[in-house]
């Protein structure tokens, strides 16, 4: 062998131990990020799976609440992270869809997100302080008409899912009702129970454990055009008096653009593995929630197409602006 051969031969060599060497991921600790405060629905989620999903990595799972803008602060923050798998994101449709049509001056497009499985779904849930003597839709619908812009309603922020559930209400009754927006569900929530706000279209977990214990708030109705089996006891918008309401809202696994495909795999698998798990399933059937995995990146990547002609619509038509 000549001098060139040999130089050659020990390149190839050194590459090859370079490639070999390439640590398989993950090989460290992994964060979940998501948009909205401590104790509301993205939280519940996160937190109900980071057990399992932690287990099925085979790495500790850090969930990082980074909430404000609509949860477009977390968006942006994944988005912009190394594509390596380690920063990862629970997004809802505010994220993806909401946000980027109602602001495009945003620091992130939907396309530097790339989506990896849709996690659960659930139908939102209208509810009210006790304190105002409203016990179904119809008598809210009187309400609101009675006094036009006395009743608040709370929600997770500008954008959010339950922005939008309010926003399509008031366009469908014509009721007139003040918008007043807080940095998650959970406070939402609370702003109802103490009484500075009178209404939510609340997250299933965000409402739920309080309208069934106390009476520190009365649930009337879910987002659904039909009864939800998850809260069988609620009517839905048709039974309500309003067959042309129905909203569906869900959580799904994000990664930044550019990640590898192996890595999407892998984050793909184990999200699809915890979330199968009894236990989770229980946690979140108990709050209203359901599990529902997409059977791909790529099918994951079709229903947001279509379903963002529905969140794009709804803030068109219902005259959505950043507030």
């Amino acid at each position: 062998m000549n001098r060139i051969q040999w130089a050659l031969a020990l390149a190839l060599g050194t590459a090859a131990a370079v490639v070999t060497a390439q640590p398989a991921y993950p090989n460290k600790p992994v964060k979940v990020v998501i948009g909205f405060a401590p104790g509301g629905a993205a939280d519940y989620v996160a937190r109900s799976m980071s057990e399992a999903f932690s287990k099925a990595l085979g790495q500790p799972v850090v969930v990082e609440n980074k909430p404000g803008n609509g949860s477009s602060i977390a968006a942006e923050l994944v988005a912009k992270a190394p594509a390596d798998g380690y920063t990862l994101l629970i997004a809802s449709p505010s994220s993806i869809s909401v946000n980027p049509a109602l602001n495009p001056k945003l620091g992130y497009t939907p396309k530097e997100l790339f989506p990896v499985t849709r996690m659960t779904t659930s139908p939102l849930v209208l509810a009210v302080n006790p304190a105002t003597g409203i016990k179904s839709v119809p008598e809210l619908i009187a309400a609101a008409r009675k006094d036009p812009g006395k009743l608040n309603y709370s929600t997770s922020g500008n954008g959010s899912a339950p922005h939008l559930g309010a926003a399509l209400f008031t366009m469908l009754t014509g009721a007139q009702i003040t918008h007043v927006p807080y940095r998650g569900g959970a406070l939402a929530v609370q702003s109802v129970m103490a009484g500075d706000t009178q209404l939510t279209f609340g997250t299933s977990p965000s409402v739920l454990p309080h309208a069934a214990s106390g009476g520190r708030l009365r649930a009337i109705a879910v987002s659904t055009r039909e009864r939800s089996p998850l809260v069988p006891d609620l009517p839905g918008m048709k039974e309500a008096g309003l067959p042309d309401y129905h909203i569906e809202f869900w959580y799904g696994m994000f990664v930044p653009a550019g990640t590898p495909a192996a890595v999407v795999k892998n984050v793909y698998e184990a999200t699809v593995t915890a979330m199968q798990q009894p236990s989770v399933k229980a946690a979140l059937a108990r709050e209203g929630t359901e599990v529902s995995i997409s059977s791909s990146p790529d099918d994951f990547s079709k229903f947001l197409t279509e379903d963002e002609k529905f969140w794009v619509t709804l803030v068109r038509n219902a005259n959505v602006k950043v507030e």
